[in-house]
């Protein structure tokens, strides 16, 4: 946990992210509040994630690594037109760091159902947005689902694993509105604007992300070992 105690540190997170939201032309519009609280929300949640996962080194550091690489896909994407490139890069790089994390507790694909389900998801969402995506964003946008459904995926593969787990079902929860997120930004971006875009997509973002750090075990026991799955 933080410095903070949990109630607090989850108050002054949820205020952070809805001033961040609140900065839409559809709110408050103020382009300011989006530069201040949209990274340091994410800041929050890594400072939660920070004293996680001590008995696990390597996935802390993995975990911890996506978390830092979106926090740049946040900063980039502030600026929508010259940072999705490489707002979209650093997204691809934190997924892949999640998946290395995942992967080192149960190999790539151990279960195959939740890759066929996510396979289908992916293929769907790809179907909807590819006549809005530009010819030159298609083999990045591609890679980037591939990697976004595999972290997805293999999340899905941990609670399988281990279904009566508290900590396995919220991971698996994060990976599913990760997805859910990024769906909806390509579609506000790629397929026409959505009605309160940014309240959805960040809502679903935070909530994604806050349920993958809280995958790390918790300091001084009583939490989910990510390497055995025990308590």
């Amino acid at each position: 946990m933080p410095a903070l105690d949990r109630p607090l540190w989850l108050a002054i997170t949820a205020l952070s992210a809805l001033l961040a939201i609140a900065s839409a032309p559809w709110a408050l519009g103020q382009a300011w509040l989006n530069l201040v609280f949209k990274p340091l929300t994410t800041l929050l949640i890594i400072a939660m994630a920070w004293p996680r996962g001590r008995d696990t080194p390597a996935l802390r550091r993995w975990v911890l690594a996506g978390l830092v690489l979106s926090l740049a896909g946040d900063v980039a994407l502030m600026w929508p037109r010259e940072g999705f490139v490489p707002g979209l890069v650093s997204f691809l790089l934190a997924h892949l760091a999640y998946l290395v994390a995942f992967t080192r507790v149960q190999r790539l694909g151990a279960r195959r159902a939740p890759f066929v389900v996510y396979a289908l998801v992916a293929g769907a969402v790809l179907a909807l947005l590819w006549p809005g995506v530009p010819a030159a964003l298609r083999m990045p946008v591609v890679l980037y689902v591939l990697a976004l459904a595999s972290m997805a995926a293999q999340a899905a593969v941990l609670w399988r694993a281990a279904p009566g787990d508290a900590a396995a079902r919220r991971l698996a929860l994060g990976g599913a509105l990760f997805l859910t997120s990024d769906a909806l930004l390509a579609s506000n971006r790629f397929a026409g604007p959505l009605p309160l875009a940014s309240l959805w997509v960040l809502a679903t973002y935070w909530t994604a992300q806050a349920c993958i750090a809280s995958w790390l075990a918790a300091p001084r026991g009583g939490g989910y070992s990510a390497a055995d799955g025990s308590r």
